[in-house]
């Protein structure tokens, strides 16, 4: 199945975004064979930088190393899916400011990320990394009329509680996708932390 067949956007209303950075992930990938879903914030600003760009894109390295902070043996985001994790962004077009407007996450996630998730029927943990994809998650659980996931809070205070979307776990963590992911080695950490508890979720 490919995903960007499966789902899409076609009249792009949100305002605070580029929406000539619009990316879905143009892979092929088996929707029984992922277990994970780790969700990230946005596009990239350059297509090049995108997760499943060829050659070594910069969102691959960051999550790449974030995997093997947690000691999972990876050197690919081929790999990464190899072990049942596929990766997706909450909103899929790249920024245009350091934040993304509400109403952006939820139009996004209303129109694509909701059906995007649906094509996954044997997932058993979502990583959620930074706010905006706690945000989408949220909203899409209010959609369906459910209490919101993630509590309000810090990310660093409500780590570690038990989580669930859709009754599989949870886990609020840190962006990993991008500069930054360098540059806070106390959130690297963490990062790592939760990679390794989803993933045991699967074993």
């Amino acid at each position: 199945m490919r995903i960007s067949k499966q789902v899409g956007c076609v009249i792009f209303p949100c305002v605070d975004v580029n929406h000539t950075g619009y990316i879905l992930p143009e892979i092929e990938v088996d929707p029984q064979a992922i277990h994970v879903v780790m969700l990230s914030e946005a596009a990239p600003a350059e297509v090049s930088d995108y997760y499943y760009t060829a050659g070594d894109p910069f969102f691959q390295q960051t999550t790449v190393q974030a995997f093997r902070d947690a000691g999972i043996d990876v050197s690919s985001v081929a790999d990464i899916l190899r072990k049942g994790v596929y990766l997706t962004t909450a909103v899929k077009c790249s920024k245009t400011s350091y934040g993304i407007q509400k109403s952006t996450i939820q139009e996004c996630a209303h129109m694509i990320l909701e059906k995007e998730l649906a094509l996954f029927h044997d997932v058993q943990a979502y990583l959620l990394m930074g706010d905006v994809a706690i945000q989408a998650v949220n909203y899409l659980a209010r959609m369906a009329g459910e209490p919101r996931v993630i509590p309000a809070g810090s990310t660093y205070k409500i780590r570690g509680g038990e989580f669930y979307f859709r009754g599989k776990r949870a886990f609020p963590s840190y962006l990993q996708a991008g500069a930054s992911f360098f540059i806070e080695k106390s959130k690297r950490k963490m990062i790592a932390e939760d990679i390794a508890a989803a993933i045991r979720v699967i074993r």
